[in-house]
């Protein structure tokens, strides 16, 4: 398995010099105490616990998976012990409110921590990272009385949460869900029935788990508008925060999956088990989009982790590995061959995965800064935070987990056969990396989320939240004499101005088009998606080519750090950022070819 060593020097250069999050932290109401020295020592202490106690459990872990042993599910080994060390250290609780144990940071340090702890062991990191999104939605819709009796001791840790939303007849289409919720003379529900897919649903960590589940009160209306939400817990709590009783939540059984496999995923039987409603009756989806997007912005944190995780695989291996000469002649005369990474096919896998992890490292660091906002600003700012929030997480969420993907199994073609073999942890990072494209909206929802309901139907104006600030950028970096890098940034620069004048074009080319037929948006979205992910990755590439100019003009720093910089912004925008031209031509190509088939000869016989 690759030796993971946290990227503390690519992330502090996101966090102070690309985006200045000391000055962003300065103009949070409530963010005063988030200075440079806490920020340093957060991240470097999460690293030491990532590195020396979860990221050795990664590979041993996804060998033993979780078992079910008489009605309990067994986490592998180790990872009790260290979920207790993450509980001790007070990390759940890190962004989250101090009336309720939390120490009330900004949501983006826990973003940072969640990259950090992730990108170690992604299984083990799935059962803290179900709980925040809990926490989140509960602090959201919940009364003070229920705030009160639940938010204790998710917020330390010492509960876990879920999110109960798939059943067996449905996944993404909601409006099925048949899950009943019957009232109670206390104003308690009984909630009856099956959900599936639940990650975190059962497991030996902690005592007790709090479910967030969607189910139907009686006579309510059909479809999504008929649904509620509920807090749900494996053993009943008291109004005084205290366990009590078995809540009738059995875990069926755990599925067989690909990937993730010391992560639970239970299939979850409700049975008459006592919950309380959160939120209005019948806005249960609209509450649940809450911990949705919570957990959206952790999936795409998923991808940043697959392509850092296989680029540090497959670098090392790249170096030491004797295969061939060189084209250009023998670089290594004094070895029986030259190493892997002398190759120009070698070196364009590992660029595209280092390229893929940093870019979309500061996409992530970039939406985190709207989270902030949205919980530590008046409503105002808030409100505009979260339209911008809103646009961005279905591209962070989609494109980074393809990305990743495919950096992930660049790092199996590094290695070659020994890629495919599981003693090298190659694979697995594969296969751990597969489940981020599904779960929390496939790529396919995420893109209809982006083009049909954020674009389309505000006729293009949410795109301008998108692209106003290239559009600005570009213009103060690369069309300015002010710019003393002014030259140096026209190769990142005007590519940048016509991708996003084209992606405002074939907006409203779709737009026109689809005023005609609908199936263009459907048959358009998933391209139309990862044309915006690859301007908007360009994007953030440009503003680290222009603050690597700026720190190689000052002198100091990592002179060799900077460069690199450069040179892998270079590389994005020669050989990554053409894969545009492509999917221009088929985000406006006709649907014909994709619908005019009829159904029956869709065949194998």
């Amino acid at each position: 398995m690759p030796e993971y060593k946290v990227p503390l020097k690519d992330m502090n250069f996101l966090i102070n010099d690309v985006f200045d999050y000391p000055k962003h932290y300065e103009n949070l109401p409530g963010a005063e105490e988030a200075t440079p020295d806490l920020i340093d020592a957060i991240l470097t202490e999460c690293a030491k616990f990532s590195e020396n106690v979860i990221a050795p459990l990664n590979q041993s872990g996804d060998k033993a998976g979780c078992k079910l042993v008489d009605g309990k599910v067994i986490t592998p080994d180790g990872f009790k012990e260290a979920y207790d060390q993450y509980v001790e250290g007070g990390w759940q609780g890190l962004s989250h409110p101090e009336e309720y144990g939390g120490q009330g940071l900004p949501m983006s340090l826990g973003i940072f921590k969640s990259e950090i702890i992730g990108t170690a062991n992604w299984s083990w990191a799935m059962y803290p990272g179900l709980s925040l999104g809990a926490m989140n939605t509960v602090m959201l819709h919940a009364t003070d009385k229920l705030k009160q009796r639940f938010l204790g001791k998710l917020v330390a840790g010492t509960w876990t949460g879920s999110m109960c939303l798939t059943e067996p007849q449905c996944g993404t289409d909601l409006g099925q869900v048949k899950t009943k919720a019957d009232l109670n003379d206390d104003g308690s529900f009984n909630i009856t029935g099956t959900k599936i897919f639940i990650s975190a649903g059962d497991h030996d960590l902690t005592e007790n788990i709090i479910h967030i589940v969607l189910a139907r009160l009686p006579n309510a209306p059909k479809g999504t508008r008929g649904i509620s939400l509920f807090i749900v817990p494996k053993f009943k709590v008291s109004e005084d925060a205290e366990m009590g009783e078995f809540n009738n939540v059995v875990c069926g059984s755990l599925e067989d999956k690909m990937g993730i496999k010391a992560s639970s995923t239970a299939v979850l039987n409700f049975d008459g088990s006592q919950g309380f409603l959160l939120g209005p009756e019948n806005k249960g989806l609209e509450c649940m989009f809450t911990f949705m997007n919570t957990a959206r912005i952790g999936t795409a944190i998923q991808g940043v982790a697959s392509a850092e995780l296989s680029y540090q695989g497959a670098l090392p291996y790249a170096k030491d590995r004797l295969s061939m000469r060189s084209l250009t002649g023998k670089k290594y005369p004094d070895k029986v061959a030259d190493p892997l990474i002398v190759h120009p096919d070698v070196r364009r896998m590992l660029l595209t995965q280092k390229a893929f992890a940093e870019g979309g490292r500061a996409m992530v660091y970039y939406a985190a800064m709207f989270a902030d906002k949205i919980t530590h600003s008046d409503e105002k700012i808030a409100g505009e935070a979260d339209e911008m929030l809103g646009m961005l997480t279905p591209i962070i969420k989609a494109f980074l987990t393809e990305t990743g993907t495919e950096a992930a199994n660049l790092g199996v073609q590094v290695f070659g056969g020994h890629g495919y073999i599981k003693e090298w942890g190659m694979e697995q990072i594969v296969r751990d990396a597969r489940i981020s494209t599904l779960y929390e909206g496939t790529t396919g929802i995420q893109a209809l989320d982006l083009l049909g309901r954020k674009v389309l139907l505000s006729k293009g104006k949410n795109l301008r939240l998108l692209t106003n600030p290239i559009f600005k950028f570009c213009k103060d970096y690369g069309t300015v004499s002010r710019n003393p890098h002014k030259k140096e940034m026209t190769k990142f620069v005007w590519p940048l101005v016509k991708l996003t004048t084209e992606w405002n074009y074939i907006t409203y080319r779709i737009m026109f088009k689809a005023a005609k037929d609908r199936d263009v948006v459907g048959s358009s979205s998933v391209d139309y998606l990862m044309y915006s992910g690859y301007v908007m990755m360009a994007y953030f590439w440009a503003k680290m080519a222009q603050t690597a100019f700026e720190k190689l003009a000052e002198g100091e720093g990592d002179a060799g750090f900077y460069k690199a910089k450069l040179q892998t912004a270079e590389f994005y925008f020669d050989r990554i950022l053409p894969r545009t031209r492509g999917l221009v031509e088929t985000v406006l190509a006709d649907p014909k070819s994709v619908m005019q088939m009829d159904e029956e000869s869709f065949s194998f016989e």
